[in-house]
Formats: C-alpha cells, sequence, structure tokens
C-alpha cells in the first residue's frame, strides 16, 4: 500500500516535530510542516501533499478557514483536524468546511495513521469521544431543515426578506414562514438572535 504524503500544521512545534518523526518511521512522506495555517494554505498548493493534519487553534487566521481555503484550491486534498479541542459546534464547523476528520490530541499514534488512511480513500473519520459529544449535542440541539439552514445562510450573510424570496424562488410570506419556524426552534426572538445562535451551534458561518 502506498501511504500518503503529510502535511503537518500545529503551533505546537514539539508536538509537530514528534509527529512528524513517528510518521515518517511508519513509512509516511512528511512532505512539510508549520504553524502557522496561512503559510500552511500556501505550502498545501506548492507541495501538494495528499492529506492535511490541521490543528483548530492557532494564532492569526484559525485551522478551519485554512482548511476551507485549501479544499477551495484543491479539492482533491483531503485535511484531517487533529486538535485538543472537543467541542461540537467547533465539529460542525470543520465538516462544514470540507474536513474529512477530525481527531482529538489523546488519539493514539497508530489510530492517527490509520485514519489517514482511510481519510485519503475517502472515509470520514473522527474519534470515539469526539463522535459521541456531537451525537449528545445532536440530540440536545433543535434540528433546522435543509431549507431553513439555507435560508438562515443567506439571512446572516445580510440578504433582506425580498433578496431571499428572490434566491430561493419563493414568495415573502413563504420566508416569512420558515423564519417564524426558524425563530422557535432556536427559541430566538429575532434574526440578529437567531443567526448568533446558529454561528454557536456551527449551522451557520459569516463570509
Amino acid at each position: 500500500m502506498t501511504h500518503p504524503s503529510v502535511l503537518l500544521v500545529d503551533d505546537h512545534a514539539v508536538l509537530r516535530q514528534s509527529l512528524a518523526c513517528v510518521l515518517r518511521s511508519r513509512g509516511l512522506s512528511v512532505v512539510g510542516e508549520t504553524g502557522d495555517a496561512d503559510r500552511a494554505v500556501s505550502m498545501a498548493l506548492q507541495l501538494r501533499p495528499t492529506v492535511v493534519v490541521m490543528d483548530v487553534a492557532m494564532s492569526g487566521t484559525d485551522g478551519i478557514a485554512a482548511t476551507r481555503r485549501i479544499l477551495a484550491a484543491d479539492g482533491r486534498q483531503r485535511v484531517v483536524m487533529l486538535t485538543g479541542h472537543a467541542e461540537p459546534e467547533i465539529v460542525e464547523q470543520a465538516w462544514r468546511a470540507g474536513a474529512s476528520g477530525y481527531l482529538t490530541k489523546d488519539t493514539e499514534l497508530a489510530e492517527v495513521i490509520v485514519a489517514l488512511e482511510r481519510a485519503v480513500n475517502g472515509e470520514r473519520v473522527v474519534s470515539p469521544r469526539v463522535a459521541t459529544a456531537v451525537e449528545r449535542c445532536r440530540r440536545e440541539q433543535p434540528v433546522l431543515s435543509r431549507r431553513e439552514e439555507e435560508l438562515l445562510q443567506l439571512i446572516a450573510d445580510g440578504m433582506a426578506t425580498s433578496e431571499v424570496a428572490a434566491r430561493l424562488i419563493i414568495s415573502q410570506k413563504t420566508v416569512k414562514n420558515h423564519l417564524a419556524s426558524i425563530y422557535d426552534k432556536l427559541q430566538a426572538r429575532d434574526r440578529t438572535q437567531a443567526v448568533l445562535t446558529a454561528m454557536r451551534l456551527g449551522i451557520v458561518r459569516l463570509q
């Protein structure tokens, strides 16, 4: 089996270098490493690794924003988050950015290697602790329909009711009906509160 080539992105140098050493000892090609998310974007485009191992919290651009930029430029690459953050809303943001995996830093190294290979093969990989937290959160939080999520994202983008109606090819009354349903599910009193709540839950994001 041909092992994936890897770009490591983490602002903790010791952890990054240790992981690089282990991956190389297991036969993987580590083509580069950096602690800067903006630098990671340019390196991913230049080095074309099979998979990028990406931390979430870094100075400057965060790992999720960098993931979005990398995959927008080259959708063939895979990004696997490796982070200490297991909050469901952050995990959801990573999925929406296009990440193929989400691992916590307490994951065994052997499991990380298997996860990278599975991600390259098109599978979505996630640490058990993260999967449990996300499932619990989804049971607790209100579920918006796909149309409601789409509509609320347009609202978050700054569109007025008439603009949303035109974009979705529905009546303004239908838009208002959807908004009423969204307010009820999110327990929001107005658009601003609905958008803020949806952002916290990872349902919408600001452009």
